[in-house]
């Protein structure tokens, strides 16, 4: 890939007030990407901090989901023709300075999918006792269907057009797209690997881990893995037989 155009995807709720941190940041570690902010009907004035840092802003009309505003991402990208993408998170959770090292296996051609770890020594991230058992739930039945990560639910990853082309499927969920998304990336022919990163906490509650949302979080997880165990590998989600 001699010069491919580089986005730095952001997709965005009610981060005003540590958007403008997390742009200035972006920018000056990743200067060759353009920065896309999908704006997930935020109430809070995100669109208007994002645009005057200077990102280009794409707007729901309404909180469609984590998992639709990373769609909404692919689609322009897949559509304007991006060589590469990075993914990361709007809350500060995820360093920019790590962006450009996740990119470079993809534009070396020599993956498609690039997880960026909390769990590879750098850095002293702890994740609380719960969580940490459902990761460690998760990475084990990953590997039973192919995949072994050792950090299966991180969203910050540097994806090759072939993986921007399969996650703007209709199969890629709205809501929490995690390790069932990776596990059909792999079981679909997609190369996938991991790079330590440095992570801190989200600078804000996550809406995953209150009230009865982990519990509908394990759930959906089961199934939508018993659903992509049941294609045959190499089968891409939403193909016909």
């Amino acid at each position: 890939m001699s010069d491919p155009r580089r986005v730095l995807l952001i997709p965005a709720y009610n981060e005003a007030p540590r958007l403008a941190g997390v742009l200035d940041r972006a920018r000056a570690a990743a200067p060759d990407f353009e920065i896309v902010v999908v704006d997930d009907g935020s109430s809070d004035g995100t669109a208007r901090v994002a645009c005057g840092a200077g990102a280009r802003v794409l707007r729901h009309p309404g909180n469609l989901g984590y998992g639709a505003a990373l769609q909404t991402g692919y689609k322009l990208a897949l559509r304007e023709g991006a060589g590469l993408l990075v993914q990361m998170d709007a809350d500060g959770q995820h360093d920019p300075a790590d962006v450009c090292a996740l990119a470079a296996p993809v534009l070396r051609g020599e993956l498609d999918v690039v997880i960026g770890s909390r769990f590879l020594g750098r850095g002293d991230y702890q994740m609380g006792a719960l969580r940490d058992a459902g990761r460690r739930l998760f990475r084990q039945l990953a590997r039973r269907l192919g995949l072994d990560v050792t950090d299966p639910t991180s969203g910050f990853q540097a994806l090759s057009p072939r993986a921007v082309s399969l996650y703007a499927r209709d199969f890629f969920p709205s809501d929490f797209p995690d390790v069932d998304v990776l596990v059909a990336a792999h079981r679909s022919g997609l190369r996938i690997g991991e790079l330590p990163v440095k992570m801190g906490p989200g600078l804000r509650a996550s809406s995953l881990h209150g009230g009865i949302a982990p519990l509908y979080y394990v759930y959906k997880m089961l199934l939508s893995l018993w659903a992509t165990a049941q294609r045959p590998a190499g089968h891409g989600p939403g193909e016909e037989r």
